[in-house]
Order: C-alpha cells, then sequence, then structure tokens
C-alpha cells in the first residue's frame, strides 16, 4: 500500500485484500482525504469478505475425484471403472492444484491426446466425467468454485454407420454359430435378436428372469428395469439348452450361458461378416432395432423395449421406417411435370 504526493494530488495505490486482491487507485486532493479513503478500504475489507482474495484450494485434481467417488461415485454402477479413468488422466494432466485447474488445462490436456490418436468420443466422456465430478461436489458443498468445465464444449461427433445384419447374414451366422465350438454364443444371441438386449444383459440372464412369457432385464445400463416380450418357442429353447446341461435341476442353475464371446467372435469370421470397429456384439440389437422399424414397428414402442431413456437416442433408426419422408417422392417438383 503507498500514498504518494503526485503532480495531480496525493495518489492513493492500494491492495487491501493483500496479494492477489483487487487493487485500488485514486488521487485525491489532500493527504487527509487520501488517509481517510485509506482506512475506509480497510474497513470494507475487514467486514466485506467479497473483497478478500479467494483462499485457494491447495486439493489435487486425484483428491477431488477421490472424495466424488466416496460421497457419490461408489453408488454407481460404473463409477470404480470412471474414477480409475479419471484418476489417470489426472496423472496425464500433471495434477494440479483444484485452484489451478481450468478449461484451459483440460483443452490442452485433450488436444494433445487427440494429436496422439485418441478418440474424440472417448475425450468427450472423460470431459462429460470430470464435469459430473464439480458439479456433484458442488452439491455436496464441498467445491465452492464455479464448475471450469461448465463452458467447455466438447468435440463435434458426426454420426457413426449404424450397422445391421440383413436376414441372408443373420442365417449366415446363426448357421455358423449352430457349428461352433459353444452353443451358449447361439442362444445369445438368439436372445439379443428377438429383444434387442445388449450382449452384456443376455449373456448374464438368470432364470429367474425368464417367466411368463418375457424377459425381465435388471442392472441394465441405464439403471432402469425393463421387460421385453419372449416368443414361446424361444423361451422352449432356452429352457431345453439348460434341462441338456443341468438335467432336472435346471431350474436350480444361476444362470442360462457361460461366457461365450470369444465363440461369437469367432463365429462372425466364419460367417464372413465385416463389421464397423466397435460394433462386434452390438450389430445385434441395431439389427434388431433396425428390422423392427423396416418391418412397420412403432418408434415409441422401440425405446421402451431399448430401454432408451430419452427417444433422441431412439431416433436413430426412424430413418428406416417404410413411410419415413415418403413426402420427399410425391411432393418434390419433378413429380407435379
Amino acid at each position: 500500500m503507498a500514498i504518494k504526493k503526485s503532480a495531480a494530488g496525493w495518489l492513493v495505490d492500494l491492495q487491501p485484500g493483500g496479494r492477489g486482491g483487487k487493487r485500488f487507485r485514486k488521487t485525491l486532493g489532500t493527504k487527509g482525504e487520501a488517509l481517510a479513503y485509506e482506512a475506509w478500504l480497510k474497513e470494507k475489507v475487514r467486514v466485506s469478505p467479497e473483497w478478500a482474495p479467494a483462499v485457494k484450494d491447495r486439493r489435487r485434481l486425484s483428491e477431488l475425484v477421490e472424495l466424488w467417488f466416496k460421497h457419490h461415485g461408489v453408488s454407481l454402477e460404473s463409477g470404480a471403472n470412471t474414477r480409475d479413468r479419471l484418476l489417470a488422466a489426472c496423472a496425464a494432466m500433471g495434477n494440479p492444484f483444484a485452484s489451478d485447474f481450468s478449461a484451459d488445462v483440460f483443452a490442452a490436456y485433450r488436444a494433445g491426446r487427440v494429436a496422439g490418436g485418441k478418440n474424440s468420443q472417448t475425450l468427450n466422456r472423460e470431459h462429460a466425467y470430470l464435469r459430473a465430478v464439480f458439479n456433484e461436489l458442488g452439491r455436496l458443498g464441498m467445491f465452492a468454485r464455479p464448475n471450469p468445465l461448465s463452458d467447455l464444449r466438447q468435440f463435434k461427433i458426426s454420426e457413426r454407420e449404424l450397422s445391421f445384419l440383413t436376414v441372408a447374414q443373420i442365417r449366415a451366422l446363426l448357421a455358423a454359430l449352430d457349428s461352433g465350438r459353444r452353443r451358449d454364443a447361439l442362444f445369445v444371441a438368439r436372445v439379443c435378436l428377438s429383444t434387442g438386449a445388449r450382449w452384456s444383459e443376455a449373456e448374464s440372464l438368470r432364470v429367474s428372469q425368464v417367466r411368463g412369457g418375457a424377459v425381465h432385464f435388471s442392472e441394465t445400463k441405464s439403471g432402469r428395469n425393463r421387460s421385453v416380450p419372449l416368443s414361446p418357442w424361444l423361451e422352449g429353447e432356452l429352457k431345453g439348452h439348460l434341462f441338456g446341461r443341468y438335467g432336472e435341476a435346471w431350474e436350480l442353475a444361476p444362470r442360462y450361458f457361460f461366457e461365450c464371446m470369444g465363440a461369437f467372435r469367432e463365429a462372425v469370421g466364419r460367417a464372413g461378416l465385416v463389421l464397423p470397429s466397435g460394433q462386434l456384439t452390438h450389430v445385434l440389437r441395431h439389427t434388431f432395432a433396425s428390422h423392427f422399424m423396416m418391418n412397420g414397428g412403432n418408434i415409441l414402442v422401440l425405446q421402451k423395449v431399448l430401454g432408451h431413456a430419452s427417444l433422441t437416442m431412439t431416433m436413430r433408426y426412424a430413418h428406416l421406417a417404410p413411410d419415413h419422408l415418403q413426402e420427399a417422392v410425391l411432393l418434390n417438383p419433378l413429380a407435379r411435370l
């Protein structure tokens, strides 16, 4: 702080909140006015906390992630996996202090990851996870500053091709599975094609989940339970498959299938199918949804069957409906000539 005589009067140059606080410069006519102004500023800082500089948060970014996991993430199905991914990201960013972490820090980190060949969609997920950590800690009263990632936009992702199998390809795949080393894969694929289930949901199916002509899915990705009707012949096939393994005690079995994704991968190769990256088993879910719409299904019914929380996700299949945008054929200018 300083009060100096200048050509224009007495210059008051003050930083009453200390280092990092707001600085005030003002020229007054007399030394008495300058001293009074200095005293007023000091009192303002003493009685008004907002005038004082913010206390630096010396917690490391990884500590905030661990705090989030302890108070919220532990209750999430994939919470432990999310924590591990975020801790790896913290280490890659140099694990900065919470006060020093900003959108610029994360933007520089993800730019380097993209340059190294990392998928933009993966980085968008990391962005969303880390932003959610700050939001949740704020709700819990454990982080007082504004969310540093709230205004940072995610990368724009072009829609990926949703590959689905034709009827001929479905037949070829089922034939390859039927002759494969593990018949569990055949039945898991049938459940996926009949109900739109994810591979993990069908593969882990318990005996108690198939009853009353329906499959009752629980502990799903969305966290919502859903029930999907199952044809009588497939329900009978599933029971027969289990009876062949356990005999009369089949109802006491813990689950219908053993892990069999490897057998499915081999069958895809034998059937000569070429699938987009990342859609090995998910192609079955896409195939169910695509054929459902092509056969005249209702988009709202499909949303419930697939268990989508938002209709936006289901709308990816709307263009496959037989009457989708048919007005383009009837109302284009050439049709009027």
